[in-house]
């Protein structure tokens, strides 16, 4: 999205690329634009106008699969629906696009909801793309432009001067302007320019994808655990919710929320965990993928298609969650940004957006 930003201006780009092609959180994601449950404030500013640009683009890269489908979260209970009327309540909430639907109001927007619930908190504002082939469809559009230029199979390695540095091939390049957007990785030359004390975390978790579901899930849905997880939920609601119904045992031990997203093949992204603690495990647990499918099956009001793949990813998330993401000067004319932790798919557009108008692009 940096490059995107600064070829749309009028300048010329090299973007320099460790893998093949990005094999990070950049493409193990939801392909949500999730305004949700945003914090109020600069974060939901930014997933607004990242929801903007992204339908802009959208409609400029068809192969986005950019789509306005809107979310669904279920509730039961009291005290889950009183979190929902708490949100419904909030000052921001017709930015969102929140609305309190019954059960038959929900099902109207998205048949393929036949389980038992009480009611559901809808965002109309929320939205989605491939992320398996998003940087894919973007890049090609990039490459129209004579300004572009895409370098695979090369990693930054040293700063040698203002906006100069030297990849692992020995080759140096020379900028107006150097942003390493180094996605989860902070060691090596992130630690060296930005030093131990950077103010961001590295996240785990783990998601998987089924074969078609065989209809249409119209909408993205969430369950209630994303209220736990999600700052805009918030409130005293929230706060009985924790003490009168915890979370469910394997949920809670690996920090789960359900989000599930259709893809345009008609399969089923659904995650997810979080894992904060280091050393990472090397592993996929079974335990999260058992739960996940019985709240699917609950929702969905049968059995859930076959799991076709599995996967962990990892994001650099900052740890100041008042921080949309971190970004900073580290020598002359380069700059780190980093940490978006999940929001990173729903806000990249504006993110880079402000580090163009930031450094004058």
């Amino acid at each position: 999205m940096h490059a995107w930003q600064a070829v749309e201006r009028g300048h010329e780009v090299v973007q320099i690329e460790r893998e093949a092609e990005a094999r990070g959180a950049s493409l193990r994601n939801f392909g949500q634009i999730w305004v949700s449950g945003r914090a109020g404030g600069e974060e939901l500013e930014t997933a607004l106008r990242a929801r903007e640009l992204w339908e802009r683009i959208g409609e400029r890269v068809p192969a986005l699969g950019f789509r306005a489908n809107g979310s669904l979260t279920p509730v039961r209970g009291a005290l889950e629906r009183a979190v929902a009327e708490a949100a419904v309540a909030r000052p921001d909430a017709a930015a969102r696009g929140y609305k309190l639907l019954t059960p038959g109001e929900a099902r109207a927007l998205n048949p393929a909801l036949r389980g038992d619930f009480d009611a559901a908190l809808y965002c109309e504002r929320d939205a989605a793309v491939e992320p398996r082939t998003a940087q894919l469809a973007l890049r090609a559009e990039l490459l129209k432009s004579p300004n572009y230029t895409f370098l695979p199979g090369r990693e930054v390695r040293e700063v040698v001067g203002a906006g100069t540095v030297r990849d692992d091939h020995g080759d140096v390049y020379h900028a107006d302007a150097v942003v390493l957007c180094t996605g989860a990785w902070l060691g090596g030359l992130v630690r060296e320019l930005a030093g131990p004390e950077l103010p961001v975390r590295r996240v785990r978790l783990q998601m998987m994808q089924t074969d078609p579901l065989g209809e249409p899930l119209t909408t993205s849905v969430a369950d209630a655990d994303s209220f736990r997880y999600y700052p805009a939920y918030a409130s005293e609601a929230l706060d009985a919710l924790n003490s009168g119904q915890p979370q469910a045992e394997t949920a809670a031990a690996h920090r789960m929320q359900l989000l599930m997203v259709q893809r345009a093949d008609g399969g089923l992204t659904i995650g997810d965990t979080h894992e904060y603690e280091h050393p990472f495990a090397f592993d996929t647990l079974e335990d999260p993928y058992d739960h996940l499918t019985e709240v699917v099956e609950s929702l969905l009001g049968r059995p859930l298609p076959r799991i076709r793949r599995r996967w962990a990813g990892v994001y650099a998330q900052c740890t100041d969650p008042a921080r949309v993401v971190h970004r900073q000067r580290v020598a002359d004319g380069v700059w780190l940004v980093t940490g978006p932790g999940g929001r990173g798919m729903t806000c990249s557009p504006a993110i880079a957006e402000t580090t163009a108008d930031e450094l004058g692009w």
